[in-house]
């Protein structure tokens, strides 16, 4: 993972449970511009193809056609939303060519009920406000001034705050940020720790099938510079969060720590490189098993 400048307005820090601060860079406007044209693209073809069928099958007229392509539009659009991000941990195909994924802000996993809350205020914030303008020419004066106040309050709100969130962002406790590319270091368990050392510490395969290849590069980070967490009480504090998380029943004494978080991070390594010969990569923790 790339080591963001610290700066940067746009770096977002987050303390999952874990205890280890981690830097997400803030998805730029333009990307995420591009990931709602290529949605709207693909959601369009698809509704285009249904339309094709049953109006080469002469069941409707014109007319009608027009009318269930737009709810076949409304029909498609929400469950698009929300299952793709439900399915791929917070990014559509348009978000997933842009570069970008939601997640949490609290650093914890990303719930359903955060995805259904932003994508149905997607409609509120963005859909309305287009069918709005799109029939703005048949109102009054009043009503065209009520929705170009209304769509530029809405659009505005991203401007307007750090972390570039939109209205469905805050109500749900999400933020879209850039897809971290993460590339893993040469091994560098046995320059910390000695093998021998490190082999008190066995792990099973249900122990490393917890975490994935972002939590493995946080681990590095903080391996290499142990000053990232802090005091000995915060080494420990993170042992003892990953020993429960992967349910590891083996005993850590006091003044092992490292000991064990690089025996840990070897073994992670292996696992994980071992899946990826098999054509399996696991992202983070929060990869379904279905997906791998």
């Amino acid at each position: 993972m790339s080591k963001p400048d610290p700066d940067d307005k746009r770096i977002l820090e987050i303390v999952p449970p874990e205890g280890v601060a981690i830097r997400f860079r803030i998805a730029s406007l333009g990307a995420r511009f591009g990931a709602q044209f290529l949605d709207m693209l693909l959601t369009g073809v698809i509704v285009g193809v249904v339309i094709f069928v049953l109006a080469s099958t002469a069941l409707f007229e014109s007319e009608a056609a027009s009318v269930l392509a737009v709810l076949l539009t409304f029909l498609l659009r929400i469950p698009y939303y929300i299952l793709t991000e439900l399915v791929w941990n917070g990014r559509t195909p348009g978000k997933r060519g842009a570069g970008i994924r939601v997640i949490n802000m609290y650093g914890q996993r990303l719930t359903p009920h955060q995805i259904v809350a932003r994508n149905l205020m997607k409609e509120v914030e963005f859909f309305t406000p287009l069918s709005m303008l799109s029939t703005a020419q048949g109102m009054s004066g009043w009503g065209k001034a009520v929705t170009l106040v209304l769509v530029f309050g809405v659009a505005i709100v991203p401007f307007a705050n750090r972390r570039r969130q939109r209205l469905g962002d805050m109500i749900a406790g999400t933020v879209v940020v850039e897809n971290p590319r993460m590339q893993l270091l040469p091994d560098l368990a046995l320059s910390a720790a000695s093998e021998a050392s490190q082999q008190a510490f066995a792990f099973q395969p249900a122990h490393l099938n917890v975490y994935g290849r972002f939590e493995l590069q946080t681990l590095e980070d903080l391996l290499r510079d142990p000053q990232k967490a802090g005091s000995a009480a915060e080494i420990r504090k993170i042992t003892s969060t990953i020993t429960r998380k992967i349910a590891y029943d083996g005993l850590v004494r006091p003044g092992e720590e490292l000991v064990f978080l690089n025996a840990f991070y070897r073994a992670q390594r292996e696992h994980l490189e071992k899946l990826r010969l098999f054509g399996t990569k696991r992202e983070d923790k929060f990869q379904r098993e279905e997906s791998l």
